[in-house]
């Protein structure tokens, strides 16, 4: 294969992410393993406004399945862990070694916030007392920690931003691990307590092994994408990922193609195969893998998006939680959602058109709400007239839904 046409690069994107199947009658441990197969990692966020971004890439692919399956899948069996891939990121556990360098730049100050590197230099005690109370102490929140500090009769002084940057460094640098999430703060504990013993006592492969494998991982779940691509997928910066494109593509484990439209050369696992359709109908999160890169969106998809979560509202263009609407290779519309858990409602607070959306837009995307809400566990589905998509969306909803 020396190159793809666009349409071509989209479907093998598509099939990368696990949107060519179909979406099965009932979900089992085995599909969210395949699902992270496809996508490597799964991004959290605090952002709740819909539901937590970690489960809806499940949904987009699987459709209705259990969030307490993967929960379970990942803090209680141990087959997933916590730790920085993309952003925070649940990942398969079988992982973690291909992540122990970016643990050791973290132990010596480099490739973190800098307020962390910071700490672990200045006040390494203060550092050291925090393990000593998880290891000694056994698990928990920050929270936990601090008012366990406060009511020890040697109180050293807990201070909510040193001590909870001291967390997050222990984090960073593998020393603790997420036991699980309680309404969704991490608890902590050393690591050793956490990750199985298989897993602990895997040799760590060199930083120049692990980003190899990584980038051959990320070229799996993006199907094809440029060096800048590849490397972002698990944040390795790009100079540091060039030369090892290279000695993948020597390798022939990496093969170097053209993509239409593409001014930068794209890379592809040798045996990738070009789906002939992709019959598609998906709401993305904002933190999708097949979007959360928004230039190669815009490139691959010809779609422009940005998430405006941060943007004043008078500003926002689309909305708060926008989320694109994917139908067959093409995204084709944007909804503002929101999760009435009150009134049991799933709010499209705005629905906008895109230019080459096809006329069945809005009763798929109808569809694709109702079916949503029944996952949210939501009764009903109310659109606001903001954006060009409100009044066909409202008209369809209208409509019974086909059983």
């Amino acid at each position: 294969m020396q190159s793809l046409s666009l349409k071509q690069a989209r479907r093998v994107a598509l099939a990368a992410q696990g949107f060519t199947r179909a979406r099965p009658a009932t979900v089992d441990r085995r599909h969210l393993r395949r699902l992270l197969n496809h996508t490597q990692l799964l991004q959290i966020d605090s952002v709740n406004v819909l539901q937590r971004a970690q489960y809806l890439p499940g949904w987009s692919r699987l459709g209705a399945y259990s969030t307490a399956l993967l929960d379970r899948m990942a803090y209680k069996d141990r087959e997933l862990f916590e730790y920085w891939g993309h952003e925070a990121s649940l990942m398969p556990v079988e992982m973690q070694p291909l992540f122990r360098w970016r643990m050791q730049r973290a132990a010596a100050g480099d490739g973190t916030w800098g307020g962390i590197a910071r700490l672990a230099r200045d006040n390494a005690t203060v550092v050291e007392q925090v393990y000593a109370m998880l290891r000694d102490q056994g698990p928990a929140t920050a929270g936990e920690l601090a008012a366990e500090a406060k009511r020890a009769k040697d109180n050293w002084g807990w201070n909510w931003t040193l001590e909870k940057t001291a967390l997050e460094y222990l984090f960073w640098s593998g020393r603790v691990a997420a036991r699980e999430r309680r309404n969704f703060e991490r608890v902590y504990d050393i690591t050793e307590r956490v990750l199985p013993e298989h897993i602990l006592s895997v040799p760590t492969p060199s930083e120049e092994e692990a980003h190899r494998e990584l980038l051959v991982r990320a070229a799996r779940a993006c199907g094809v994408g440029t060096a800048g691509d590849l490397a972002d997928y698990f944040r390795i910066r790009t100079p540091q990922a060039r030369p090892r494109i290279a000695e993948l593509v020597e390798a022939g484990r990496l093969a170097e193609i053209t993509v239409e439209g593409w001014r930068q050369p794209a890379y592809v696992l040798p045996d990738v195969v070009v789906p002939r359709t992709t019959p598609t109908r998906s709401l993305l999160v904002p933190f999708d893998p097949l979007i959360w890169e928004r230039d190669r969106t815009h490139r691959l998809f010809e779609f422009f998006y940005r998430i405006e979560i941060y943007v004043p509202a008078h500003k926002r263009q689309h909305g708060y939680y926008v989320l694109p609407f994917l139908l067959g290779d093409a995204l084709v519309a944007r909804v503002d959602l929101k999760s009435d858990r009150q009134a049991r409602v799933l709010r499209v607070v705005a629905a906008w058109c895109e230019p080459h959306a096809p006329a069945d837009t809005a009763e798929e995307l109808a569809t694709e709400l109702r079916e949503l809400a029944e996952w949210l566990g939501l009764d009903d589905v109310a659109v606001a007239p903001r954006g060009d998509l409100a009044p066909a969306l409202t008209a369809a909803l209208r409509v019974p839904a086909r059983r």
